[in-house]
């Protein structure tokens, strides 16, 4: 994983998983929803990028 993120690939996830958790200790159902976006974006991410490289003729 560290070869494809690297150190400030990683430090952003670990970042965003901690401010998720720290909105959902204080309101559950508005931290469930931010879990929900961010699954959101990063299915939209990964198709975004399959789609990429289809173009290229990369995959």
């Amino acid at each position: 994983m560290r070869d494809t993120l690297g150190l400030e690939g990683i430090a952003g996830v670990v970042v965003v998983f901690l401010a998720i958790t720290v909105v959902t200790l204080r309101d559950p159902v508005i931290g469930g929803g931010l879990m929900l976006l961010v699954a959101g974006l990063a299915l939209i991410a990964k198709g975004v990028a399959a789609s990429t490289m289809r173009a290229f003729g990369l995959k």
